[in-house]
């Protein structure tokens, strides 16, 4: 059978992968917020990570043959990630622990209460009030993330707008503009501006066909290089700036 045109969701991982190696790198070798044009410019092109990820968890719910079994891959992965991430960007391994409240652990944990909150959705178990209080802890308990409770918002916005394109979207930028002004106001300005650029991964989602690709194991491989980059990006920064230096702005 010909495939679909456009692009399946292999290419598509793939796209996510690279951008996402291109974002942390740029980190690594230019510690902190570099205001340099070629760092912004390589940040930007990290934009295009988050949304796709959001999307094909919300895809991997709705195909998945055992919520259970996924879910708790999803979890076990965001406690290894978590490790790997501090590695990564030099941070102390127990949160909260250098003072900070954000950035304390990798996005796979909001991910993961992503699917959690689709699939409570979906439960004929709970009432809409007790379907609103579950989505507001789960936010408090996503919120010291990579990119915060916003990573598990979007991706119940996608999965519950899923047949929409256009809804599935523009909640994602709704999103993404609220994490940008929390930056904007609090943190970074110029780096508030850079998260808009998520956007960019609208035309490629566009492109999406339904279809997986010839390459049936790209799913596991897809969430693993996420730790593993981590850790070699880790290794990395001990060789460019030492033990104790920190990388993350």
């Amino acid at each position: 059978m010909e495939a679909k045109r456009g692009l399946n969701s292999n290419q598509l991982k793939l796209i996510a992968i690279i951008a996402m190696t291109v974002d942390h790198l740029v980190w690594t070798v230019e510690p902190g917020f570099s205001y340099k044009w070629w760092a912004i410019a390589l940040h930007i092109v990290g934009r295009l990570t988050a949304p796709i990820m959001w999307f094909f968890i919300s895809e991997g719910y709705h195909y998945t043959h055992d919520r259970k079994k996924y879910a708790i891959r999803l979890f076990i992965l965001a406690f290894v990630s978590h490790f790997a991430y501090n590695f990564c960007f030099g941070r102390s391994m127990l949160p909260f622990a250098d003072g900070s409240f954000f950035n304390q652990t990798g996005v796979v944990w909001s991910l993961a209460w992503g699917m959690m909150l689709l699939w409570m959705n979906d439960s004929p178990r709970f009432k809409t009030w007790q379907k609103i209080v579950i989505i507001f802890l789960v936010c408090a308990i996503t919120f010291p993330s990579d990119w915060s409770c916003i990573a598990t918002v979007s991706v119940f916005y996608i999965g519950t707008n899923r047949g929409n394109f256009k809804k599935q979207m523009l909640w994602m930028m709704l999103w993404t503009v609220v994490y940008a002004l929390v930056y904007f106001f609090f943190i970074d300005k110029v780096y508030a501006a850079i998260q808009l650029f998520t956007g960019l991964s609208i035309p490629l989602l566009r492109l999406y066909n339904g279809e997986r690709g010839k390459w049936r194991g790209m799913g596991k491989p897809f969430y693993l290089y996420y730790p593993a980059h981590l850790a070699l990006l880790g290794i990395l920064r001990i060789i460019l700036w030492g033990v104790s230096g920190t990388t993350w702005g």
